[in-house]
């Protein structure tokens, strides 16, 4: 099970942290994407931690968010910075166990476990 957490309202150029937390299987032997979707548009990955630590972002994203995970707490966060209103949408994280391959690490079909959604909502 994943559990999502830590969304929010939040101001242009704020940040916010969103937590995925696990139960059931440790998440070091997963690979973990970060999933938003917004309302009217497909789901998109914004960003994946593979097993060994590699990360991979959407160019949307790019130096603006940071994945990390602590093995300890068995939880993967997305850390969100200078957020934009186009960030706006509902944020899930997905799990799959081992690796995807590198050009197919945003498809929402190569993930197996997902949590519920969290919602995200940047605006003045």
């Amino acid at each position: 099970q994943l559990v999502e957490s830590g969304g929010g309202l939040v101001q242009p150029g704020g940040s916010l942290r969103l937590s995925c937390a696990a139960s059931g299987f440790t998440l070091d032997s997963y690979a973990i994407t970060w999933f938003r979707q917004a309302p009217g548009k497909e789901r998109e990955g914004v960003s994946c931690m593979s097993r060994n630590g590699n990360t991979y972002y959407a160019d949307t994203v790019k130096g603006r968010f940071t994945i990390s995970r602590d093995n300890a707490k068995n939880t993967v966060y997305l850390q969100m910075n200078s957020l934009k209103p186009e960030d706006t949408a509902v944020y899930y994280c997905a799990a799959r166990l081992g690796n995807p391959l590198i050009s197919k690490w945003a498809e929402t079909r190569e993930y197996n476990y997902w949590g519920q959604g969290t919602q995200v909502t940047v605006s003045s």
